[in-house]
């Protein structure tokens, strides 16, 4: 089971990048976790860009085309989704990987509630099959762990550890389009 974790946040100290960094390391036998880093190099969205397609959205579509499943933990700015996360969503609309995709989100600030909301919606009009067991909160605000202390803290690894073994639950994908 492979599994692909973004992190919304193209912060250097972020705490949804921490936690997404400490995914592999609560990975179950079997499952492996995988981080995303070339968010901040994706091209504006512009549908004029799409043949032939900028290097960095290729990988990115390759990236979720080899995935299972799909981690989402994304800061919320302004009630909204952080405006990196949004486009590395629309980049991914006409793509032929994303449709079917298994999907969690993580929040990593509980008061925070509008940028979930905003990102299921985005997520389920683009056909991904979000898995409500595998959608978790943890309580990082003020904390700093690294994703060390973060997979060593049990108020925070249990629910990520639970994230991932119901999206490993959620079995191997097949349902993408044969490639030519």
């Amino acid at each position: 089971m492979n599994i692909l974790a973004i992190s919304g946040s193209l912060r250097a100290a972020s705490a949804n990048t921490r936690v997404v960094e400490a995914l592999p390391r609560l990975a179950e036998p079997g499952v492996v976790v995988s981080v995303y880093r070339g968010l901040g190099g994706l091209p504006l969205f512009n549908p004029d860009l799409e043949d032939p397609l900028p290097a960095p959205v290729a990988e990115l579509r390759r990236a979720v085309g080899a995935a299972d499943a799909l981690v989402i933990c994304s800061p919320e700015y302004a009630h909204g989704v952080a405006g990196a996360m949004k486009n590395a969503l629309d980049w991914l609309v006409p793509s032929l990987e994303f449709p079917g995709i298994r999907a969690a989100l993580i929040n990593a600030a509980p008061h925070a509630h509008h940028a979930v909301e905003h990102l299921r919606e985005t997520l389920q009009v683009m056909s991904a099959r979000l898995v409500d067991e595998a959608c978790v909160t943890v309580p990082m605000p003020g904390r700093v762990e690294d994703p060390a202390a973060i997979a060593a803290a049990p108020d925070l690894a249990e629910p990520l550890r639970i994230a991932l073994r119901h999206l490993a639950a959620a079995g191997p994908r097949t349902d993408l389009p044969a490639s030519p």
